[in-house]
């Protein structure tokens, strides 16, 4: 085992190296420049389309309201609370502006990865309409770059195993074992029980199941969180300072962190930024693909919001209650690091706030994520290949949750990356159609 984790760390290396932090956050801002900086400022747009958009009758499967819940569903996880930890631990205090510069370049690259979902997606021979990267792909670069297209379908599904399903049942397991003395085989068996409830109903119990339970979890978290930073207050201006001194000052060692250099706070920030909002990943517009909506741009501004969401505010609210709590540098890492800073802020109710948004973040996505699989997989093997998919992806729940942690992150990060590049190919590719729609949405009619 501990040759592969080398192995892996080396892989990771370089998949995650200079060219790969340039590819994303270049992405984005040549999306974001090109969109004239449109999904920052058509934010509150954004926020009307998505309130409009509870109630559909458009074409599609789900509402927009929906669509946006089941890709935060998969977003808004251990990426929040492990994810920021470990970005933390290992990167310093720095890393946390990384993942703030890569959610704000990041909210175009969402956008257009929804609009281009809506543009290209097609009914299957179920009824059910489908997109993403794949078929974005497919039918809009032409079938000379189909091979790019099942490269992204061959490492999404993949990479849902990593990402979507063992990083989360591990995570679960880890906190509950800590916390409340359960057993990682017995969380594993229970998650695993209640996903395949879920399963069986295809996208649209998921949708629905998601409709309810990410704003509710997601106002629960984002409560104790600010609670905790109301009660510190005088420690905010530190903490956002040593936020922003370290993204371009190395951190020195101190307690139980070992120093972090400014290149591993940039790798940190954008790796464990892009596993929180999976802005470029891909994910994300497979789910926005099924939204009950006839018009591309008016999706894409709902979908950038989970970006904003995921990042800006709840990604953010766990690393000021992590760094004002002090214990940012004492040698924890992930949902433990997270859990003792709640803890500290809140003594006696924290960790528990942790523990249980924890289990909820991670119950929905892996809901959210076995969306992104499935649909993977239907890509490459038809409508035939679905139900096998749900029987190995409820059985592999119980396996992440007696997982080593350390390998499990590892291996989601690697595929994290494969998954990224065809995507951002396809994205640059296909930009001028992004640009062009955009264009004449927001032109003045008349």
């Amino acid at each position: 085992m501990e040759l592969m984790v080398r192995l892996i760390e080396q892989l990771n290396g370089i998949v995650w190296g200079p060219l790969m932090l340039v590819l994303i956050l270049g992405t984005g801002l040549f999306l974001t420049v090109g969109l004239g900086f449109m999904p920052l400022r058509r934010l509150g747009h954004g926020f009307r389309m998505l309130w409009r958009g509870r109630r559909s009758t458009e074409e599609g499967d789900i509402t927009p309201f929906n669509a946006l819940m089941t890709a935060l569903s998969a977003t808004i996880g251990t990426g929040n609370i492990a994810g920021v930890a470990t970005a933390v631990a290992i990167g310093g205090p720095g890393a946390i502006f990384w993942m703030w510069c890569t959610a704000l370049v990041g909210m175009a690259t969402k956008y257009s990865e929804a609009l281009l979902a809506v543009k290209y997606r097609e009914v299957d021979e179920r009824g059910d309409h489908v997109g993403g990267p794949m078929y974005y792909i497919k039918n809009g670069l032409g079938r000379h770059w189909r091979w790019l297209g099942a490269a992204f379908a061959i490492f999404g599904a993949l990479a849902g195993f990593g990402i979507g399903n063992m990083v989360q049942a591990n995570s679960v397991a880890q906190v509950l074992e800590a916390n409340l003395g359960v057993p990682p085989l017995l969380t594993g068996l229970v998650m695993a029980l209640l996903v395949f409830a879920v399963l069986i109903g295809g996208i649209r119990r998921i949708a629905r199941v998601a409709g309810k339970l990410v704003p509710l979890m997601s106002l629960l978290y984002v409560a104790g969180g600010l609670l905790v930073i109301l009660l510190n207050l005088p420690a905010v201006p530190g903490a956002l300072w040593a936020i922003v001194q370290h993204a371009f000052t190395p951190a020195a060692a101190s307690g139980g962190f070992t120093g972090a250099a400014v290149m591993l706070a940039i790798q940190m920030g954008v790796a464990r930024g892009i596993f929180s909002n999976e802005a470029g990943l891909g994910s994300a517009p497979i789910a926005h693909a099924a939204a009950k909506t006839v018009d591309p741009v008016r999706q894409g501004t709902v979908a950038m919001l989970g970006t904003f969401i995921d990042t800006i505010i709840i990604c953010t609210i766990t690393a000021l209650v992590i760094m004002i709590s002090g214990l940012w540098d004492s040698g924890q890492s992930g949902a433990a690091l997270s859990s003792a800073a709640f803890g500290s802020g809140l003594p006696g109710v924290g960790q528990f706030i942790v523990t249980f948004g924890l289990m909820l973040f991670a119950f929905t996505t892996l809901l959210g994520w076995s969306v992104y699989g499935e649909r993977c997989v239907e890509y490459l093997f038809g409508v035939k290949s679905i139900l096998p998919f749900r029987l190995l992806w409820v059985a592999v729940i119980p396996l992440g949750a007696t997982a080593q942690l350390t390998f499990a992150w590892l291996v989601a990060d690697t595929l994290n990356a494969l998954m990224a590049i065809p995507n951002l190919i396809a994205l640059l590719l296909l930009s001028p159609v992004v640009f062009r729609l955009t264009r004449e949405y927001f032109s003045p009619k008349g």
